[in-house]
């Protein structure tokens, strides 16, 4: 249960940087920022939740880390194709934009 519970904060934390990445050009300096920001949050979540480091969650881990990043760059590109918000690199001042 807890590493379902871990899973799910390591997806949902990683939208944001897959938002980020998405408008940035590749393997610039915020490109790598937008990936390995997140990596020390994880390690904490790990220390922190007593998981440790067991084989078995690297995949979930992975998974999770991957799909944020993933469903982050979906959510910019839906966002930029609909064509009525000005896009930037932030998702929560693009939603919040949005919103008004």
């Amino acid at each position: 249960m807890k590493v379902a519970i871990i899973t799910l904060i390591i997806f949902v934390f990683n939208i944001p940087f897959g938002y980020w990445r998405a408008n940035v050009k590749k393997l610039s300096v915020q490109w790598f920022l937008s990936v390995h920001i997140p990596i020390p949050f994880i390690i904490f979540l790990r220390i922190y939740s007593n998981i440790g480091f067991a084989l078995y969650t690297y995949p979930l881990f992975v998974g999770a880390f991957f799909g944020g990043q993933y469903l982050g760059k979906v959510i910019y590109n839906r966002i930029k194709a609909l064509g009525k918000y000005e896009v930037t690199s932030c998702l929560v001042m693009d939603c919040v934009r949005m919103c008004r």
